[in-house]
């Protein structure tokens, strides 16, 4: 599947929402999952600047049939953040009606955030799989920045949301963070098989991307060996 896959990393403020002084801020990731022979491809966290982002899609010959969110926060999903409304899942289904793909634990928070409906919404539950077009993509339910955070596995690489940077993880202390929670998630992502590729929802470390291992050797999150030495530092 590897020929087949057509695989893209967008960061905010640089390679669409340019100009935008908060996408520039907050220097978060989209992505581009599809298939190249059937042209179907799925958007992970469109936020700030859809247009754009479906302009690569055109420009890359590629067809949207779908979303995939990892999780509710308005720079993932659209919606009110620090006093700015940020376009996101909304505008988007105004000019492409696809399914929105969300763990069923997520779909009301994305539904408050954003406006949409629960029709416009697919719940999913741990390990389910998507399929775009000959292309699977794993569903996996990563609770601890928000109840229905979700990362996507697709052939060697983890999507990983807000779950797990390259250095750090995501914030337990919004609503619906669970430090507890994080711990099992993070801990359960550094048992995947295969050494995938991680690509996190936010560049804040040098490298946009690096192999699991490298990350379970140098990201700090990693150096509790507990859940009472975890709670301790993160709790």
């Amino acid at each position: 599947m590897s020929d087949r896959l057509y695989f893209r990393q967008l960061l905010a403020g640089r390679d669409f929402a340019v100009g935008d002084p908060v996408a520039t801020q907050m220097v978060n990731f989209a992505y581009l999952i599809g298939d190249r022979e059937t042209r179907e491809a799925v958007l992970v966290d469109p936020a700030y600047a859809v247009g754009d982002l479906l302009d690569v899609l055109d420009g890359d010959g590629m067809r949207l049939t779908g979303v995939l969110a990892t999780h509710h926060h308005p720079d993932h999903v659209g919606g009110e953040m620090m006093g700015f409304s940020l376009p996101g899942l909304a505008e988007l289904l105004a000019r492409e009606p696809v399914p929105v793909h969300v763990n069923r634990a997520e779909t009301d928070w994305v539904r408050r955030v954003t406006g949409l409906s629960a029709t416009d919404l697919t719940g999913h539950d741990h390990d389910d799989l998507l399929e775009v077009g000959a292309i699977g993509i794993r569903l996996l339910h990563t609770p601890g920045h928000t109840p229905g955070s979700q990362c996507f596995l697709v052939d060697g690489r983890l999507v990983a949301g807000d779950t797990l940077f390259l250095e750090g993880c995501g914030r337990t202390d919004f609503p619906g963070g669970d430090a507890e929670e994080m711990y099992r998630s993070l801990q359960w992502l550094a048992g995947l098989d295969g050494d995938p590729v991680v690509y996190p929802g936010h560049q804040y470390s040098a490298e946009p991307s690096a192999p699991l291992s490298s990350v379970r050797s140098n990201n700090f999150v990693y150096r509790a060996r507990s859940l009472p030495e975890w709670k301790a530092m993160f709790g």
